[in-house]
């Protein structure tokens, strides 16, 4: 993980504008919103997809393809959170320990660091060859739509219009399938197909893995929600509650909400276990998000 994430961080400090090009307080925000935070979950199972494509430690030219779509990935969701944390969306002063872009910033600022990290990672994904021109093209449709109203923006949607609401178990993870697991199972294809040497029911049972994957993280994060602290968090704890929103552990219980995590995370074991050794970073992956305590 130490590594991929060293290699990631570099990456985006590459990826990103300087903070001295102008317009000089948008290049800085972005730069704040992006940097020096986050555990990097997406670009690592980026690169564990990728790893276990390619049967394998792939070369260093498979590693700089693994690169810019973990840049990808984590452009988009460092902007999902910039937004996330709006007032006209849930409205929080703390993330990743430290004060909110808007806060930091400006309401305006943030709005146009979300657009910008959006649009660059669609430009990190064109500006070098990732794979044949087919799968280039669809790895740029599979984000597209990982981001958009049948993705994330619409599982942001469906999350608040359902404030106030009670959901049942299907409607809960029709929504985090969405809001949550999207971006993870974009993460994972745009891996594996950066190796680009993957049959149709290999990538089939990748997405499966990461469908597992992309929900027991949402309810892990619910979990640690209503049990953890603001400081380990890094984030305001209870939120949820406060703001009467519809999460796992309020349908399940806080105890079978982490045996769902569990149940997941056995399932995603098993989607994988075809793959073997190769895929031993995706298993410890799914280990990670389930066990994770912050």
């Amino acid at each position: 993980m130490g590594r991929v994430q060293a290699r990631v961080e570099s990456a985006l400090e590459r990826a990103l504008p300087r903070a001295d090009l102008v317009p000089v307080r948008l290049h800085s925000a972005m730069r704040y919103a992006v940097l020096g935070g986050g555990k990097r979950v997406r670009p690592l199972l980026v690169h564990a997809a990728g790893e276990a494509a390619a049967r394998g430690e792939g070369p260093e030219q498979l590693l700089a393809k693994l690169d810019a779509a973990a840049c990808a990935v984590e452009c988009i969701h460092a902007y999902s959170l910039v937004h996330d944390d709006l007032p006209c969306m849930d409205d929080d002063i703390l993330r990743r320990g430290k004060p909110t872009v808007h806060v930091e910033y400006d309401e305006a600022t943030a709005l146009l660091v979300g657009d910008s990290l959006q649009s660059l990672a669609f430009q990190l994904l064109t500006e070098r060859v990732l794979a044949e021109p087919a799968k280039q093209l669809e790895m740029l449709r599979i984000l597209a739509q990982a981001v958009g109203s049948r993705g994330m923006a619409g599982g942001q949607a469906i999350d608040l219009a359902s404030i106030g609401q009670t959901l049942s178990l299907p409607e809960l993870e029709f929504m985090h399938i969405h809001k949550t697991g999207a971006l993870i199972r974009a993460s994972v294809a745009l891996g594996a197909l950066c190796a680009d040497r993957l049959s149709e029911a290999q990538l089939g049972a990748l997405d499966r893995y990461a469908k597992c994957i992309g929900l027991a993280f949402q309810v892990v994060d619910d979990a640690l929600d209503s049990e953890s602290t603001t400081a380990t968090l890094g984030k305001t704890a209870g939120k949820d509650e406060a703001d009467n929103k519809p999460t796992y552990v309020k349908a399940l219980g806080l105890s079978d909400a982490k045996a769902l995590a569990r149940e997941l995370r056995a399932q995603a074991h098993e989607a994988i276990a075809p793959f073997g050794a190769s895929a031993r970073r995706l298993s410890e992956l799914a280990d990670f998000i389930v066990l994770r305590k912050f």
